[in-house]
């Protein structure tokens, strides 16, 4: 199956449909990872995963579907007929096919991650891009990390030591405290439970289906 360039959902996400995301759940439906479209189709095609598609009710209550490739071709083909505007659209040579939200791998049983990464990308997610002294959201290319209790006085590099910090106001505090340079932080930083980035792609509409497979603490999502 060749992918193309992808297409931008009609339903006006302004995303192209590559640049989706996909969850990846074990066997035993337990959020494992999130993956690109093309390697979620690669899986697909290989019959080493199927769908799994979650609808919604009209009383609210939600239910889901196992489907090999096969049957998500088909039921791709009604959703473009009378919901187009739900879905992410990959066209191929010969069909037009909905990008799935979730996958589930059929024959991987390992335990998701019990722990954060501890790295740039994830503290960065966790404060939103924002300098936590002086609340301004800026690029990653403009932020640079702080520890709160400089090294020079013995603080460690740690969850609860390191923050985002603009150029100006990592300047302004230097090898003091923020109590020393009389700077107060607007979040006190802590471990995030689960990824951070995860977070971020639940506040998307699309992903809305996710949210059952990670309302639990514990499950900790990486990222590929």
């Amino acid at each position: 199956m060749n992918l193309d360039a992808g297409t931008i959902s009609p339903g006006g996400f302004g995303v192209p449909a590559l640049s989706a995301n996909v969850l990846v759940l074990n066997k035993h439906y337990q959020a494992i990872r999130v993956i690109n479209v093309k390697r979620a189709f690669s899986m697909l095609c290989r019959e080493l995963a199927e769908v799994i598609h979650i609808e919604t009710d009209a009383a609210g209550k939600s239910q889901w579907q196992n489907l090999n490739f096969a049957d998500w071709q088909e039921l791709s083909q009604l959703k473009k007929e009378f919901e187009p505007d739900e879905y992410d659209w990959i066209h191929t040579v010969r069909f037009q096919i909905a990008v799935p939200r979730i996958i589930r791998l059929l024959g991987y049983d390992k335990l998701p991650r019990q722990d954060v990464k501890f790295n740039r990308r994830n503290i960065y997610a966790r404060d939103g891009n924002k300098c936590q002294y002086c609340g301004k959201k800026m690029p990653t290319t403009e932020l640079s990390l702080d520890h709160v209790v400089p090294k020079s006085q013995g603080g460690k590099s740690s969850w609860t030591n390191i923050v985002c910090c603009c150029v100006k106001c990592n300047v302004k505090k230097g090898g003091r405290t923020p109590e020393q340079a009389h700077m107060h932080l607007i979040t006190k930083p802590v471990k995030p439970k689960r990824s951070p980035v995860i977070n971020i792609r639940l506040a998307d509409q699309r992903y809305w289906s996710w949210k059952q497979f990670l309302d639990n603490a514990y499950w900790t999502v990486e990222l590929k």
